[in-house]
């Protein structure tokens, strides 16, 4: 049973004294028992919260005698019966559900695990845990048999004397939580939540951690609506059934208007009223007991309220859709889109997608190894983490963006709320204390991540509405001096391909221009700038032709540097440029008006345009050279799903002879002259 400590294990010993558990022995036991992981986490945080091994032992055979005890396997309910009969109470750990009896103007108890329906309870103790009137909750029960009410005629022998809800409940959890946090890098952090919620982090990579997180974020923010397609066998639902008492898993997204939201005969609320988080597992089976089920759901996701009858009910439960996406990423993007899988009533509607705050990629989580990818170390105690999320709800943390952070202006007022709830939750996660300062590079993944996964809905959308949501180039700047920078979506980016993202600055797509025999060839070029003189090229040996390129555009750049770049001396920096050949052409000849723009792009700063290649071959003196293949070059550009050529109007004769279906499958713009072209080719 021995596990070899490591760093990180000895650095939470010291920072969560008495609130760690290996988290090995919980799977040992949550596999034999039949109850969930944090029931496990609950007991042997209470007697095994040490890294003393002697402690552990001692600890776990008081918590395997009390699952031994007080779990009920299927075939010993009468043996539970018999013993609270023979002595006149017994111990036990189960769900607690209750309802109201109105013949007879009471509440009676329901214990799944014992088959009993019909069980007497105080009300007071319903009122104080009201969370059992609607899906119930696991506790410590204390069951006891009367054999005098059970001769009487309908009599309820069973009652229950006395429960512990099986969660914690301390005021200062969180003080607890911010101090130890403070001794631990960013990574150490992000190191010990992945362990506390049973994954070990070495096993993944940073995209893999990236969706966990993203995952995470419902426990601690408000109204947080997500939704996670990915394969089989990756977890998914893991983390909303087995690691918080305050996450609630619909299995097969089964679900009553009652239940959800609130019953109307009784005015009992339902499960976003009393959950943190209400998950529906198997997203494609979600269906309600009634027809507008959805769209009292869609207007709950909208504002966090729903009206049924007179009364308007606000409440706080975040709604998780988790599914499994059987095909290829890409070729689901080729024919439809990715969130397919959803139910018909939902799939294809827009103002549904919208109120989804955050698309996690599933796909890029591996498929759980138990091996590989669980965790044999120490993690933080469910019950204390979970306690801790539950009131890290309060408030936002989204001013932490503030001064620091500009959101570009392709998000729309619903994509700024999701991404600042994004935001917030991440923040919340990795600086629970408020007066933390956040480092700039953690702010800037949590930002991307925001942006990342709310633009992949927003894509969904666009192959859904493409007229009404063209505009999904989402960007960012940090600081008011900073570079605008955008973010994509993994899934849609291809090397190869001509991305509708702005590229940063010092990066173009060309096309060389050749001969009139050879094919047209598509390059990317990159150039960065910093202090010093003259271009150097990265590629060696740099082929010969591409040399003469850089050679005709450095000069072009340094006569007319005044026109072209304004007030800044190109000759007091230093280029660095690199050419990377994507088709079987890597002579790297005519592409010397791309690199003028790459140098001038790189110098100030600015955005080259996306979806753009730019064709042009300048002679020393500054005159743009005949094109030899205009056609060719736009069938190369149609070929990588370019949505615009940039080419001088001495071309545009040539292309009288291009197809009519490739004029409406590409735009073509003109320059007269390089300074039109560096203008025409980067953003404003």
């Amino acid at each position: 049973m021995n596990v070899s400590m490591d760093s990180l294990d000895r650095l939470a010993a010291t920072a969560f004294d008495g609130y760690l558990v290996r988290k090995d022995l919980v799977r040992k036991y949550s596999r034999q028992y039949p109850v969930p992981t944090y029931v496990v986490e609950f007991l042997l945080g209470r007697y095994c919260a040490s890294t003393d091994e002697s402690e552990i032992a001692e600890g776990l055979e008081i918590v395997e005698k009390q699952l031994r005890d007080r779990t009920v396997r299927t075939g010993e309910e009468e043996l539970f019966k018999s013993r609270a009969r023979d002595q006149g109470s017994v111990k036990l750990i189960d769900i607690v559900r209750a309802r109201l009896d109105t013949k007879n103007d009471c509440y009676v108890a329901e214990l799944p695990s014992l088959a009993l329906r019909e069980v007497r309870i105080n009300d007071d103790l319903v009122r104080e845990n009201e969370r059992m009137l609607t899906d119930g909750f696991y506790a410590e029960v204390t069951l006891s048999y009367d054999g005098i009410v059970a001769q009487e005629n309908g009599g309820r022998p069973f009652s229950i004397e006395s429960l512990r809800p099986i969660q914690m409940s301390k005021s200062d959890v969180l003080d607890i939580l911010s101090r130890g946090r403070e001794k631990f890098t960013t990574k150490e952090w992000i190191d010990l939540l992945i362990r506390s919620v049973g994954l070990e982090p070495s096993s993944l990579d940073e995209r893999a951690k990236r969706v966990v997180f993203l995952r995470m974020v419902s426990f601690v923010e408000r109204n947080y609506n997500l939704v996670e397609l990915g394969p089989r066998g990756t977890g998914k639902s893991h983390i909303f059934q087995q690691i918080s008492p305050y996450a609630h898993l619909i299995s097969g997204g089964k679900a009553t208007v009652a239940k959800m939201f609130v019953n109307n005969a009784t005015g009992q609320r339902g499960l976003v009223c009393q959950y943190d988080v209400v998950c529906f597992d198997e997203v494609s089976g979600i269906s309600f007991d009634q027809k507008d089920g959805v769209n009292i759901m869609k207007g709950y996701m909208a504002s966090g309220q729903f009206s049924r009858g007179k009364e308007n009910i606000r409440a706080e439960g975040g709604l998780v859709m988790v599914g499994n996406f059987d095909v290829d990423v890409e070729q689901q993007q080729r024919v439809g889109h990715l969130l397919s899988p959803l139910p018909p009533e939902m799939r294809n509607d827009t103002a549904f997608m919208d109120r989804l705050h955050a698309f996690a990629p599933g796909w890029d989580f591996p498929k759980l190894s138990p091996a590989e990818h669980l965790t044999d170390h120490f993690g933080l105690v469910s019950d204390f983490l979970s306690e801790c999320w539950s009131k890290l709800r309060a408030g936002s943390r989204v001013n932490v963006m503030q001064g620091r952070v500009f959101l570009g202006g392709a998000l729309s007022g619903r994509d700024i709320e999701a991404v600042n709830k994004t935001i917030s939750g991440l923040v919340k996660l990795l600086y629970p204390k408020p007066e933390m300062p956040v480092a700039d590079e953690d702010l800037e993944w949590i930002v991307r991540l925001a942006l990342e996964s709310r633009r992949r809905i927003k894509e969904q959308q666009k192959r859904c509405f493409k007229s009404e949501f063209r505009n999904t180039h989402f960007s960012f700047t940090m600081g008011l001096d900073g570079l605008e920078q955008f973010v994509s979506t993994p899934e849609l980016h291809s090397d190869e391909a001509i991305e509708s993202d702005p590229l940063p600055p010092g990066q173009v797509w060309a096309a060389s221009t050749g001969t009139p025999e050879a094919g047209a060839g598509l390059y990317r070029l990159e150039v960065t700038s910093g202090p010093g003189s003259g271009v150097k090229i990265l590629n060696q040996p740099p082929a010969p032709s591409f040399r003469e390129s850089v050679k005709v555009g450095e000069q072009n750049l340094y006569i007319r540097a005044k026109e072209l770049v304004g007030d800044r001396d190109p000759r007091e920096h230093e280029f660095s440029i690199q050419m990377r050949a994507m088709d079987a052409d890597r002579s790297g000849s005519g592409l010397s008006l791309a690199v003028l723009v790459a140098l001038c792009g790189s110098l100030l700063g600015k955005n080259t345009r996306g979806g753009t290649i730019i064709v042009g071959s300048l002679n020393l003196g500054g005159s743009i050279d005949m094109i030899p293949n205009a056609i060719r070059i736009a069938e190369l550009a149609v070929d990588k799903q370019a949505q615009t050529l940039l080419m001088p109007v001495a071309a545009r004769r040539q292309l009288n002879d291009l197809p009519d279906d490739l004029w409406t499958r590409i735009s073509i713009e003109f320059y007269k002259d390089a300074a039109d072209a560096v203008f025409k080719a980067l953003v404003e």
